[in-house]
């Protein structure tokens, strides 16, 4: 069996007297597209809020790499190599989209908080800077303020800045959402390409592209693992039918 790269054992989060998260365990193999579905308010959100140390666990043990990160904070799993993007674009708006991928690159590189140096050192990220633009084909948008470009595009530049910062694990919060059929598959390829660099951990709502990108799936339901396998498997679970698609298969593959 392939290594984990992440993994949950046993993972909970409890808000009060509301359980969000119950007994989650959750494996992320090397190399692997592992999609996490399941109806709204199933707990999706909140376990990447988990993974990423926005809020931390009630009960239970996240590792990285074999390596218990359960009580690190944020910016130290960060460090590690997870990297995380989110539903609404959250790139810098005012901003170039060749300013957006530098920045991400200073941070991985941890040259961010050089302020006294001039701007010319980092004329050195230039050459990393487009290719990375070329890479999810915006070098034509080199100069373009984020804000000037299309939904569609901005989320483009959010991908980009995520591929920029070269995570081991890239966690996507719905990649595909608000996005027309042409941006999808353009987002589809991006992933596939991010892919053979990086495992990826993917909430998503468009079973059409959970079908095609995923080698994994599991599925939540009021905050438990419902199921567990490959797209064949998951999609013909009479449980799955049962919460997810309302007790019926369907030909709409959007929820």
């Amino acid at each position: 069996m392939t290594e984990a790269v992440l993994e949950t054992r046993e993972l909970s989060k409890q808000f009060g007297g509301f359980r969000a998260v119950n007994n989650v365990n959750l494996r992320l193999r090397q190399g692997e597209v592992h999609a996490l579905i399941g109806p709204n308010g199933a707990g999706k959100t909140t376990v990447f809020n988990l993974l990423t140390k926005f809020v931390q666990p009630t009960t239970g043990t996240i590792f990285f790499e074999g390596t218990d990160v359960t009580r690190l904070k944020p910016e130290e799993v960060a460090r590690l190599g997870l990297a995380r993007s989110f539903q609404i674009s959250s790139v810098f708006p005012e901003m170039t989209v060749q300013q957006n991928v530098r920045i991400a690159i200073q941070r991985r590189k941890r040259m961010g908080h050089q302020f006294w140096r001039s701007l010319q050192h980092l004329d050195v990220l230039e050459d990393e800077i487009l290719e990375t633009l070329r890479e999810v084909g915006l070098e034509s948008h080199l100069r373009s303020r984020a804000e000037a470009l299309p939904y569609g595009l901005k989320r483009v530049l959010e991908f980009a800045t995520t591929v920029a910062l070269a995570p081991r694990v890239m966690l996507l919060d719905e990649p595909m959402a608000g996005l027309g059929v042409e941006d999808i598959s353009r987002i589809a390829e991006l992933i596939r390409s991010a892919a053979k660099k990086c495992s990826i951990l993917m909430v998503e709502h468009n079973l059409r592209a959970v079908e095609t990108l995923s080698d994994h799936i599991t599925v939540l339901q009021r905050g438990e693992v419902l199921a567990d396998g490959n797209y064949e498997t998951v999609s013909n679970d009479p449980r799955v039918i049962e919460a997810y698609l309302g007790g019926k298969s369907s030909g709409n593959y959007v929820l």
